[in-house]
């Protein structure tokens, strides 16, 4: 029996078959197209996944392959500097289209052993106390523990899970392609940060220092039909009606469209069947928070899951998924909402543009806003008063090395700048670090395997209580 089969070989789901095989899990990943797509649905990632990605040692490979961009102008395009001391050490846009963070993560998956099977659809399944028949659409099955729909938006396991997906359909389409253009980038570049100047769904620009350019324009009005692709005469009439100029695009790469629908799965689990990234919700991509949020799913999820399959997950831990996370995505939903209407050109939307502008001028809003778009300000609520408790904690830097360096073994961690504590029990699941670290504010902290602060403190025996809750029985 396979431990976890995974529907989808996204970022999300090949995060999660990495977390998985780090834990000596076996993992199947079903995906149903043969080749990796072209298709730029996402351009890069935000500080808490870079975070995420250096917790497990791989963070260079992506800062090597793409190109870091300040935090300036992400809450619905409105132009601001990146407030200071934003408490991560990412505090910036890392630039990668994601077909090249796909590649990056299926090899991070596939060196850690995890299997990935191109051209795979998963059509079927059904479960029962021990586990999940998976049928396949060549007529093949597979049997595992564990079945995780990452899917997508039209998630094959949400639908056969009897999951609802409430929300609000697409009301604002937009056209997104790449294509060389027709007139040099110097005549074209004033033209379109003319347009842009009140039309924030619009853009062009060079990808890359190649021929080709990324184009994005509204389209006109919604196609009820999701599955048909735009042509290139769609972009050139758009172009028109937006700028004023087709700019001669020619030879486009590839067409898509996207819109603002906005749904969250009713539920995050049924049984051993589990939902992670666009499979759980989806958003319109303002912000470019989307790719992250499936990320950061797949990092919550992993350890657990593992615990359960290695056998020492205390009751509940795997209802603490959707607990954690459902809520974080509300938030994600509610503030493309707020975007996509504050990018809108009537006049009431555009009040309400100038005011929020004069506001984000104010340190404090600015943060907030940007803290809300990169992930580095969620709390979850595990039911302490002390407001380090539930947090993601930076890289602090500790007598020998950074903190993330002793996290890439995706352990609990018990720092403790006393040295009179002792985690003995749970000493198979979590490392004792006796450190002192000049920017941690407490006695002692522990730490879940996706860097989360589960207990912070001084006493033994809450300490205790807490690595029971987290970790499980004591050997």
């Amino acid at each position: 029996m396979i431990d976890v089969v995974i529907a989808g070989g996204g970022p999300t789901g090949l995060v999660l078959a990495g977390e998985l095989r780090l834990h000596g899990v076996s993992v199947v990943v079903l995906e149903r197209e043969r080749e990796p797509t072209e298709v730029v649905r996402a351009l890069g990632l935000h500080a808490r996944s870079i975070e995420v990605l250096d917790q497990r040692g791989i963070a260079e490979r992506f800062l090597d392959a793409g190109q870091t961009h300040p935090l300036a102008g992400f809450f619905a395009g409105i132009e601001r500097p990146a407030p200071r001391r934003l408490g991560t050490k990412y505090p910036v846009v890392l630039g990668l289209p994601q077909p090249h963070v796909e590649r990056l993560l299926t090899e991070h998956a596939v060196q850690a052993g995890a299997e990935i099977r191109r051209g795979s659809t998963l059509t079927a399944f059904s479960q029962d106390d021990d586990g999940v028949a998976v049928g396949l659409a060549d007529g093949t099955s597979l049997r595992a523990r564990y079945l995780v729909g990452c899917d997508g938006g039209r998630s094959t396991v949400r639908k056969l899970a009897g999951i609802g997906f409430p929300g609000e359909p697409t009301r604002v389409e937009t056209l997104l392609g790449e294509m060389e253009i027709g007139v040099p980038w110097e005549e074209a570049m004033p033209v379109v940060l003319e347009v842009r100047k009140t039309q924030k769904r619009f853009g062009i620009g060079p990808i890359g220092g190649s021929a080709t350019y990324r184009v994005v324009v509204p389209a006109d009005g919604v196609n009820p039909d999701r599955s048909v692709m735009p042509t290139l005469d769609d972009f050139r009439e758009q172009l028109r009606r937006v700028a004023g100029t087709d700019f001669g695009v020619h030879s486009a790469r590839w067409l898509s469209r996207f819109g603002d629908a906005t749904r969250q799965a009713e539920r995050y689990r049924s049984g051993r069947v589990f939902l992670a990234g666009d499979a759980a919700h989806v958003h319109p991509p303002t912000g470019g928070q989307g790719l992250n949020l499936g990320v950061q799913d797949a990092f919550n999820l992993g350890w657990k899951l593992a615990a359960a399959v290695r056998g020492w997950a205390p009751p509940g831990l795997l209802d603490t998924y959707e607990a954690e996370r459902h809520p974080v995505a509300e938030e994600v939903l509610d503030n493309t909402r707020a975007q996509i209407e504050l990018m809108k050109v009537e006049p009431g939307p555009q009040a309400v543009r100038r005011l929020l502008t004069e506001l984000v001028r104010f340190e404090e809003v600015n943060r907030y806003l940007v803290e809300k778009i990169i992930a580095v300000s969620i709390r979850y609520d595990f039911g302490s008063e002390n407001d380090l408790v539930g947090r993601r904690i930076d890289d602090l830097a500790l007598e020998r090395g950074g903190l993330y360096e002793r996290m890439r073994a995706g352990r609990g961690i018990l720092l403790d700048q006393s040295g009179s504590l002792s985690a003995g029990g749970w000493a198979d699941r979590v490392d004792h670090l006796v450190e002192v670290s000049e920017d941690l504010d407490a006695p002692a902290v522990l730490l879940r395997p996706d860097g989360h602060v589960a207990w912070a403190g001084e006493d033994q025996e809450g300490l205790e209580a807490e690595l029971t809750r987290w970790f499980g029985t004591a050997c």
